[in-house]
């Protein structure tokens, strides 16, 4: 999403960063550039004027660090001024102390709130609790029976009495039911319409009444830019919300209602919800998204959901065949599923310091999670003896046959192969600490 704005922020830093004196013309003519980026990028107006303001009030004031040269402090304050934009720190979900909670989510018809139910229930699950899910779109049952889809999939109970009864009505008895059945994590669906009306704000404060939220989130889609915080705003007069859910973070919208959301309505970025699988979904971290748009990476999410998809015993063992040269294909293959549980791997790559910009201009194809699905074709092809054992590969008659199996050529296994002997002697060769890396990195191989 961020990747223009990160490119253009980048640019206007690029020639202070290595400054030694820091003049206030120079300072004059970076913070130019970032409100350009920054408008560029659909920020709101009044917005850019503040954060300009503050960064430049900052980079030519006092405040001085020994640890820095002047050129890398204005890259520091230009960091901490886009965390403070987006709220400063994470604002995280708090729970009743008398079970259950109970969360409401509002917002607008196709900005992806029952399917934000469905990943809070997921989210909640995963800190330990038992969530139940209220379905209170009265006006489309489609809605209600994609909440009772999702609530299969993920095996949570799902209250739904369709379309006759109010909301409001339907809200109170089913966290009765959720109350009654021992659960302690309660979310409640409303309906939405296409565009804001009173007759969805009377319905959402008639709802709100029933139930007593403990939180009110908004679900608001990003990629619809500023009508995003427009509709933040009108939530806001009427409903008064505790936070926000931003969607499609993974999208190609410029970003500017994730910068300007928060400072327009005073209220925290609770929750960000990436891509279409329930899993990607995590509380907002203002200090790691700036780091990204900034391209320093985000190294604590990236090991969070790491750690999210490993098993400590499992990743011991895989460490110590990987640093032997030991580990074969079935070994890969483990490791691919749990890169694909992670998420997009374009968004994986944003989170490592530095490689989105060592990637610049280059061929990415070999690196998009449809080549690992290629790779995985393949593998998947081959036997349980050829995965084991990669040499009997080298068998053009083997090779044949993998590439028919997974509607790749024979070339296509046969460089697979190869790259995946490589990848193990240069794993073998830093495990063995024998001559450090070697001069030419073997490619990895990801088609």
């Amino acid at each position: 999403m961020f990747d223009t704005l990160s490119d253009r922020l980048g640019k206007a830093l690029e020639g202070v960063r290595g400054s030694g004196n820091l003049t206030e013309d120079q300072v004059k003519k970076v913070t130019r550039e970032i409100r350009l980026a920054l408008l560029e990028a659909d920020v709101n107006y009044a917005v850019v004027k503040e954060f300009v303001g503050n960064v430049r009030e900052r980079a030519t004031g006092s405040e001085v660090s020994k640890a820095l040269s002047p050129g890398q402090q204005i890259v520091k304050i230009v960091n901490e001024e886009l965390a403070n934009l987006m709220g400063g720190t994470s604002s995280k979900l708090s729970f009743a102390s008398r079970p259950p909670t109970v969360v409401m989510l509002a917002g607008l018809n196709g900005h992806g709130k029952t399917t934000t139910a469905g990943k809070l229930a997921l989210f909640a699950r995963k800190q330990g609790k038992t969530p139940y899910l209220v379905a209170c779109d009265t006006y489309r049952p489609a809605a209600i029976e994609q909440l009772q889809q999702i609530g299969r999939e993920l095996g949570v109970p799902v209250y739904a009495e369709g379309t006759e009864p109010s909301p409001e009505e339907i809200a109170e008895r089913g966290v009765k039911a959720a109350r009654d059945g021992g659960y302690d994590f309660v979310i409640v669906d409303t309906a939405g319409r296409q565009v804001v009306d009173q007759n969805l704000m009377d319905e959402i404060k008639r709802v709100r009444g029933a139930v007593r939220p403990h939180s009110v989130l908004l679900v608001l889609d990003v990629v619809t830019g500023q009508n995003a915080v427009e509709i933040a705003e009108v939530f806001k007069e009427y409903v008064d919300y505790d936070g926000m859910v931003l969607t499609k973070l993974d999208g190609d919208a410029r970003g500017g209602a994730a910068l300007s959301v928060v400072s327009v309505t005073e209220r925290p970025i609770k929750f960000a919800s990436e891509g279409e699988k329930m899993s990607e979904f995590d509380y907002f971290y203002p200090d790691r998204m700036a780091g990204r748009i900034l391209g320093m990476g985000d190294v604590l999410t990236l090991i969070e959901k790491a750690e999210g998809q490993m098993d400590q015993q499992e990743a011991e063992a895989q460490s110590k065949k990987l640093m032997a040269g030991k580990f074969d294909f079935e070994d890969f293959l483990k490791q691919m599923q749990m890169i694909k549980k992670m998420g997009p791997l374009s968004s994986l790559l944003g989170m490592i310091p530095g490689l989105s910009k060592q990637l610049q201009g280059a061929n990415l194809s070999d690196l998009d999670d449809k080549a690992l699905g290629r790779v995985e074709a393949m593998i998947t092809s081959m036997t349980v003896q050829e995965r084991r054992n990669p040499k009997l590969l080298q068998n053009p008659s083997r090779a044949r046959r993998i590439a028919r199996g997974s509607g790749s050529t024979q070339q296509d296994v046969q460089k697979l192969v190869k790259q995946f002997g490589q990848m193990q002697k240069m794993m073998k060769q830093m495990g063995k600490g024998g001559g450090g890396m070697p001069k030419r990195m073997p490619r990895v191989p990801f088609r």
